[in-house]
């Protein structure tokens, strides 16, 4: 049984760990973004340096207190706060925002530092940082890093596991790992680099972050094609890929359901189509030089034949962001409207249109409801989310978002071998769906190194795994 962060722990962890902050925890840290769960904090830690956290972590080891993790806040699966169990401390790491070395190849930043910040710093040396969220002004890398991050660009660059090439971070007992290397290859023993990230926090906290940077493509571009159905898509995926290998950046599906939310309640956006299409998709490419991009975009209309009936291919910088704030604007939208159940799934690519399909059957025979589906088709990730009829309120359905919920996963895992969790992770939201669709083997080994690195877990009490 975990003890309480109550004051006296206050008193002994301040004493413990000279130049700590230490403080009552603001409202802030106790809510995420969907406003389904609240948690609970009895103190509120900000440290500056790794030497800080180590003593932190060491002081809830030994007195069996639980440590909660907070990044940007942005996660939505409850992995950031803690609704019930003794009051944890919440570890801020919004201090460790540093950057510590950069050159043409990788970077070296603190934890704490906003995703925006290390494409900034990327730009400053001519190079980028690929993983791109719309809540990346917000969203911290030591988060993004914990929660194996996708994002928009993940069809060319990976996760963020792909982008990382080491860590520092801190265990359960204030052991200090310096994992920090920049080097591409090293196979001397287990990846631990690879154990902590996407842990979620439950494994040791990461303090410091070696990254990954790239060369801009010399020629970049936007467009939206309007196709008929998913079928259609996956179709222009694959031509464009064949036509373009490796220069597809980002390939996202939008429905018409997501365009008329974003009429219904905003955000403001310019819509490219005077109609709107049954389907859409958003690429980018980024082209080697001497490649014209409308040119690409032409041959790749005329190419598609029947896959697509009509295009708009952004003119400039201004207009490709016009297009991208439509799409990062559907979550905003959704939330706006308030979901029944939301789901982060993942299916092969090649099975997205036959999933649709089925899904979209099956719920309308489950009930009156509108579905939003979108994503990012081109990794096989897609948000398939599910809402009110028009006019009703979200918790008009309360007594029936388990079966939604429950419906939806068993069909992803048991008809088409998919995740429910794509990219953005367990969480405590998740948990009972881990025990309930995870292979038993996996669950034994995770289990196994939880209690191998966090014996006493304060590390995230909660999260990912029960007990």
């Amino acid at each position: 049984m975990l003890r309480a962060a109550d004051a006296e722990f206050g008193a002994e962890l301040a004493a413990a760990v000279p130049g700590l902050w230490l403080g009552p925890v603001e409202a802030r840290y106790l809510e995420e973004p969907r406003g389904r769960f609240f948690g609970q904090g009895g103190v509120l830690a900000k440290p500056s340096e790794t030497a800080q956290v180590a003593g932190l972590l060491r002081a809830c080891h030994g007195a069996g207190v639980g440590v909660v993790p907070y990044g940007g806040g942005t996660g939505l699966v409850s992995g950031q706060i803690a609704p019930e169990g003794p009051a944890p401390v919440i570890l801020s790491l919004e201090r460790m925002a540093g950057l510590r070395a950069i050159d043409a190849q990788s970077l070296v930043i603190g934890a704490g530092a906003s995703l925006q910040a290390v494409q900034d710093h990327a730009a400053a040396v001519g190079r980028r940082f690929p993983l791109t969220l719309a809540s990346q002004g917000t969203a911290q890398i030591g988060g993004c890093l914990a929660t194996n991050a996708g994002g928009v660009h993940v069809l060319r660059y990976g996760n963020a596991r792909a982008l990382c090439l080491g860590v520092e971070a801190v265990l359960a007992d204030g052991t200090v790992w310096n994992g920090l290397t920049r080097l591409r290859k090293d196979n001397t023993g287990y990846d631990l680099r690879d154990l902590l990230i996407g842990a979620e926090g439950t494994l040791g906290v990461i303090t410091a972050a070696a990254l990954r940077l790239f060369e801009p493509p010399a020629v970049e571009g936007v467009a939206v094609f309007a196709v008929p159905s998913p079928a259609a898509a996956v179709a222009l995926l694959g031509l464009a890929q064949e036509r373009f290998a490796g220069c597809v950046s980002a390939f996202e599906l939008i429905a018409r359901q997501g365009l008329g939310f974003l009429r219904e309640v905003g955000p403001e956006v310019h819509f490219p189509f005077a109609v709107d299409p049954d389907w859409m998709v958003l690429i980018e490419l980024g082209l080697p030089a001497g490649m014209a991009v409308e040119a690409a975009f032409a041959d790749l209309f005329a190419a598609a034949g029947e896959l697509v009936s009509d295009a708009v291919v952004a003119q400039s910088g201004a207009q490709a962001a016009q297009i991208w704030a439509l799409r990062e604007s559907l979550p905003v939208a959704n939330r706006r409207i308030g979901a029944i159940s939301s789901h982060d799934i993942s299916v092969p690519v090649a099975d997205i249109p036959q999933f649709v399909a089925e899904a979209t059957e099956m719920l309308r025979e489950m009930g009156d409801f509108r579905i939003n589906c979108f994503g990012h088709v081109g990794d096989g990730n897609l948000h398939y989310n599910v809402f009110p009829a028009p006019g009703r309120a979200r918790a008009e359905y309360d007594d029936r978002r388990e079966a939604v919920k429950r419906a939806v996963h068993d069909l992803v895992v048991g008809g088409f071998n998919g995740s429910v969790s794509a990219e953005h992770g367990i969480g405590r939201l998740k948990t009972g769906d881990l025990e309930r669709y995870a292979d038993p083997a996996k669950l034994s080994m995770m289990r196994a190194v939880k209690a191998a690195l966090d014996p006493r877990g304060i590390l995230n009490p909660g999260a990912v795994l029960r007990g």
